[in-house]
């Protein structure tokens, strides 16, 4: 199995030597922020329209290079299989071979499937295969090591969409196979995501036109992201872990348990939401319109609402392509119940080949369920009891992150050992970890998280009108962006907690 080790820059979850991405150029390193971001702008920027595509191209396939290398021929080529079959499904629907395209729709599936599935999960199924052979009596060591590249969950999720779109009519297939390349290659989120469909940005795609007031708000967005990324994500992250590496040593105690699980409920969110903030911003600067990822997820009062607000591109994906397509609601409650039970532990497998995934998702969906039969998933309208249900609601996803950030099953039992033992005091490694920095950034993360709901600071800073709106733009840029810099700076490798998937 592709073997997990925590990153003593960060505590985030980093997989190995075998992760093909491990080198990556990430959007807070020095190289992407000094080098290849502002040389990137400048050329897209500076390009005649016709030719601006291919340099935007040419740009992303290199940013990809860096962190994957030889993996980027499979890229390329499962890519151009999938602009042939697009076509080819097309043409069938035109000509009224419905079965014909449905062969060629399933000849994409599966090889983009069987990429992800070869990459992502052949260590996990070999290592069960093992397990499975061993309670049975026989002997033996079933191993695979395969390389994983990096953000192969996100692009293989895109493609399946443009295919699925393209059976469906939603969207025309594009004869120029650059822009599909650029699709599945745009730099901003081609490691992990927003998980774009390419109707949404087909336009865009084949004449990229940055304009003055995008680039204006783009930069504002990105300083954002930068900020929750390097000032709140970064700093809380070791209270995190050493909570968590005191649960494998047997030392944690129930106050430690319970800031260390508040911490990387606070470290994932202003982590990966930072990223797509940034992300959203280089799509603006250089002329897209990327999906919004994020909407307070910890402002929600239900967790029906949390998933409406949490990761929401990959929410919608799991919607339309997976819960409608196995029929929805639309046959009765107990199909509505399955569907639901299918898509979340889909939900949880896809974030890792690893059990605690599963249950994690198995966790949500139960929730899910649970919400749907007594009548508590309503979000539309007037909520009563708003702030006991938030509360109630954050307790709940707070749990379930302990099985989201445990490397194994045992260590989250642990964990939850842990939090219910009511031992006194703090870990001397949680009490290390907490030093004034780090709790001066635990602390401006816990106050963001009580704002009301209704603040969504990202669009909220780059795009509102009006005195406040404009006071924090220019604080944004002024005080955060250079403070945020020089962290960066200074701070060694840090990888974004979701290029592990």
């Amino acid at each position: 199995m592709i073997p997990w080790q925590p990153s003593a820059a960060s505590g985030v979850r980093v997989p190995g030597p075998a992760f093909a991405g491990a080198s990556s150029m990430v959007f807070s390193s020095t190289t992407f922020l000094f080098a290849f971001l502002p040389l990137t702008l400048l050329a897209v920027w500076l390009s005649p329209a016709r030719v601006r595509r291919f340099v935007l191209l040419g740009a992303s396939v290199l940013f990809y290079i860096w962190g994957v290398q030889e993996f980027v021929l499979a890229v390329i080529g499962s890519t151009l299989l999938d602009w042939a079959l697009a076509l080819g499904i097309r043409q069938a629907r035109e000509t009224g071979r419905r079965r014909r395209a449905a062969v060629l729709l399933c000849v994409g599936l599966v090889q983009n499937l069987a990429l992800l599935g070869y990459f992502k999960y052949a260590g996990f199924f070999a290592e069960q295969i093992t397990e499975l052979a061993n309670a049975l009596g026989q002997d033996g060591t079933l191993a695979v090591s395969v390389a994983l590249p990096i953000g192969i969950s996100f692009f293989t999720f895109e493609k399946i969409s443009y295919l699925v779109d393209v059976w469906r009519g939603d969207v025309e297939p594009k004869r120029d196979p650059s822009q599909v390349l650029l699709f599945v290659f745009l730099f901003p989120r081609s490691i992990a995501g927003p998980i774009v469909r390419l109707r949404e940005i087909q336009h865009e795609l084949r004449e990229p036109r940055p304009r003055l007031e995008q680039v204006s708000a783009g930069a504002t967005r990105f300083a954002y992201g930068l900020a929750k990324k390097v000032l709140i994500a970064d700093q809380i992250a070791p209270v995190a872990d050493a909570a968590f590496a005191a649960a494998g040593d047997g030392s944690l105690t129930t106050s430690a348990a319970w800031i260390g699980a508040l911490a990387y409920a606070l470290q994932l969110y202003f982590d990966f939401s930072g990223y797509s903030d940034m992300a959203i911003g280089i799509g603006m600067m250089l002329g897209f319109r990327l999906p919004e990822n994020f909407n307070r997820p910890y402002s929600s009062v239900s967790i029906t609402d949390f998933w409406r607000r949490w990761h929401m591109t990959l929410s919608r994906w799991f919607r339309d392509y997976v819960y409608i397509s196995l029929g929805g609601n639309r046959h009765g409650e107990r199909a509505t119940y399955r569907n639901l039970a299918i898509v979340f532990v889909l939900t949880g497998f896809w974030h890792g080949a690893q059990w605690a995934f599963v249950l994690w998702g198995l966790y949500h969906g139960a929730w899910m369920l649970i919400e749907r039969r007594m009548g508590w998933r309503a979000v539309d309208g007037p909520v009563r009891f708003v702030p006991l249900r938030r509360a109630i609601t954050f307790l709940i996803v707070l749990i379930g992150w302990v099985l989201f950030r445990a490397e194994h099953l045992d260590l989250a039992l642990d964990y939850y050992r842990a939090m219910v033992s009511f031992d006194g005091g703090l870990t001397p490694a949680v009490q290390t970890a907490l030093t004034s920095q780090r709790t001066w950034a635990l602390a401006v993360a816990a106050v963001i998280l009580v704002l009301p709901g209704t603040i969504c600071g990202g669009r909220w800073v780059s795009e509102r009108l009006g005195i406040a709106p404009l006071a924090a733009r220019t604080a944004t840029l002024a005080f955060l962006f250079p403070l945020a810099l020089v962290f960066a700076f200074s701070e060694t490798f840090s990888p974004f907690l979701y290029f592990q998937f």
